[in-house]
C-alpha cells in the first residue's frame, strides 16, 4: 500500500465531496453521552492498573490573543495574562489527580500540547508544565519518544524557543495556512514570512528534530498564484511533514467563520486546484502522502511507522505510537483509556469547577462495545494503511468477515465500480485514486451513519471530504 503512487482524479473528488467524519476516532465524538462521568472514568483506569501499555498525554492550552477567523478548535479569545495563568494551577492539579489512576510503570512515550495557542503561555509556563507531568507520570526515556507542541510563531522567539528545547520538546508545529496578505487580512491572521522562517531556524539551531507545517486550502481570497507562492517559501524550509488541511465552511457550528464573507470563498473547481497544487509540488519535493491531508519525508518517523504497520491516528491525528492509551488533561480533551471514550467540557467556568470541587472534570463519554470494537479496528486499518485485510480482522475478534460486514460490503460496490477501491476476496485497497477519499470508504463501516443516515442539510454536522 505504501508503494501506491496518488493520483489526482478531480471528476472522482467532486462526486464524492460530501460531509463525513475525519475518524479521529469510532465511535466519533457526536456519540458521546453524559451518562458516562467521572465513576466510569474511575472504572475503566482501574482496569489498566497492571498493564505496562505506555501512556499518550494530551494537554490542551485554549487561549488565543486574537482569532483566526477559520477556527474551529476550542479556544477563549483573550490578552489577560492572568487568565493563563490560573488555568495553570488547575491544569497542573488535573494532572495530579489523573496520575494517580496510573500505574507507576508505565512510561509517557507521547506528550502533545495543542490549542488555541499553547504558546500564549510563557516558555517557563510550558516548561513548567512539563516537569509537574514528569513528576506524575513517569517519562519514557526511549530515543523515539515523541514531546510536541503547536506554536503561533508570531508570538515566540529565539529565547522561547531555547526554553522548550530545554524542558524536553523534540517537535513542534506551525501554523502558516497561507502567506498571501489578501488571505491573511481575510482571516484576521497577519503573519510575515520571516518571522516565521525565523523560528523554524531556531528550532533547528536548538536541536528541534522534526517540524511541522499547517497549510489550509480553500480559504477566502485565496487563488491558485498566491498558494503556490505560500507552498514554495515553506518546501524552501523543508519541514519533515506537513499537513494541507481543507477548509470547512460550517459558520453555523464555529461563530468566528461568520466573520468570513462566502462570496470570497474559492469555487470547488479552484478549491480542487489548490489542492492539486499542493499534491503536484509535495511530490515533486520528496514527501509521501501519510493518508487524511498529511505529508511527510521517506526519512520522517510517520513514513516509517506507515512503512512498518506502527501508524495510529487519534485525537491527535497520525501518530507513531500505536500501543499507548491517551490521557486529555484541560478544557474539552479527549481521553482513550481501554475501551472507553471520555471527554473534558468544553466551556471553561465548568472545568473550572470540576477542578476546584477536587472533582475528575469528566463531561461525557462511552464505554465500547464488541461491535465499536471491532469497526474501530477495521477503521483504524484503513484510515492508517488504506487498506482491509479480512483475515486480521476476522481473527483479532473471532467473526466471519463476510457474514459480519454483508450490509458494508454491499455499500463498497459503488466505490469499486467508480474505481475508489479494489476488492479482492480477502482484501480491500484503496486505489491511486481512491487514497484521498478514504473518509467515504470508512462511512460504509460506520454502523453509527448506517443506523441514523446523515440527513441531507445546508448545515452539515461533519466537514466535506475535500
Amino acid at each position: 500500500m505504501i508503494s501506491t503512487p496518488l493520483i489526482f482524479d478531480p471528476e472522482l473528488l467532486r462526486r464524492y465531496d460530501q460531509p463525513g467524519p475525519r475518524y479521529t476516532s469510532y465511535p466519533t465524538a457526536p456519540q458521546f453521552s453524559d451518562r458516562f462521568g467521572e465513576e466510569m472514568l474511575r472504572t475503566e483506569a482501574a482496569k489498566t492498573m497492571g498493564s505496562e501499555r505506555e501512556l499518550s498525554l494530551y494537554l490542551h492550552i485554549p487561549f488565543c490573543s486574537s482569532p483566526c477567523f477559520y477556527c474551529g478548535c476550542n479556544r477563549v479569545i483573550t490578552r489577560d495574562q492572568s487568565r493563563g495563568d490560573a488555568y495553570v494551577v488547575r491544569l497542573h492539579r488535573e494532572i495530579e489527580m489523573m496520575a494517580s489512576l496510573f500505574s507507576p510503570q508505565r512510561g509517557v512515550i507521547q506528550l502533545h500540547f495543542g490549542g488555541g495557542s499553547p504558546n500564549f503561555l510563557t516558555p517557563r509556563q510550558l516548561a513548567d508544565t512539563v516537569e509537574v507531568a514528569h513528576r506524575h507520570f513517569s517519562f519514557s526515556r526511549r530515543e523515539d519518544r515523541d514531546f510536541s507542541i503547536e506554536i503561533d510563531p508570531r508570538f515566540i522567539d529565539a529565547d522561547g524557543i531555547h526554553t522548550l528545547a530545554e524542558a524536553g520538546f523534540n517537535r513542534v508545529s506551525f501554523g502558516v495556512q497561507d502567506f498571501d496578505p489578501e488571505v491573511q487580512q481575510a482571516v484576521n491572521r497577519i503573519q510575515g514570512v520571516k518571522e516565521t522562517l525565523d523560528v523554524i531556524e531556531a528550532c533547528r539551531r536548538h536541536g528541534l528534530r522534526l517540524i511541522n507545517v499547517d497549510l489550509i486550502y480553500g480559504l477566502p481570497k485565496q487563488n491558485l498564484e498566491g498558494f503556490s507562492r505560500t507552498l514554495d517559501i515553506v518546501l524552501e524550509a523543508r519541514p519533515e511533514r506537513l499537513a494541507v488541511y481543507s477548509y470547512a465552511h460550517l459558520p453555523h457550528l464555529f461563530r468566528p467563520q461568520t466573520q468570513i464573507n462566502a462570496d470570497d470563498l474559492p469555487t470547488p473547481e479552484v478549491k480542487l486546484g489548490l489542492l492539486q497544487c499542493a499534491i503536484d509540488k509535495l511530490g515533486e519535493a520528496g514527501y509521501i502522502y501519510i493518508g487524511m491531508d498529511h505529508f511527510a519525508l521517506p526519512k520522517d518517523d510517520l513514513a516509517k511507522a506507515q512503512a512498518r504497520g506502527g501508524l495510529h491516528r487519534n485525537f491527535m491525528g497520525y501518530t507513531t505510537h500505536a500501543d499507548s492509551d491517551l490521557v486529555g488533561l484541560g478544557v474539552s480533551a479527549i481521553s482513550h483509556i481501554g475501551p472507553s471514550f471520555s471527554q473534558n467540557p468544553r466551556d471553561l467556568p465548568s472545568w473550572e469547577q470540576a477542578i476546584d470541587n477536587g472533582r475528575l472534570p469528566v463531561w461525557r463519554g462511552m464505554t465500547l462495545n464488541e461491535d465499536d470494537l471491532i469497526r474501530a479496528d477495521l477503521i483504524q486499518q484503513l484510515m492508517c494503511h488504506g487498506e482491509i485485510d479480512f483475515d486480521q480482522i476476522a481473527q483479532r475478534h473471532a467473526i466471519d468477515f463476510h457474514e459480519y460486514f454483508a450490509d458494508s460490503l454491499e455499500k463498497i460496490k459503488p466505490l469499486v465500480a467508480d474505481g475508489l477501491v479494489e476488492a479482492a476476496p480477502r482484501r480491500i485497497t484503496a486505489t491511486a485514486r481512491g487514497r484521498l477519499l478514504l473518509r467515504i470508504v470508512a462511512m460504509c463501516f460506520d454502523r453509527y451513519l448506517q443506523n441514523r443516515p446523515t440527513p441531507v442539510t445546508d448545515k452539515p454536522q461533519f466537514s466535506r471530504t475535500i
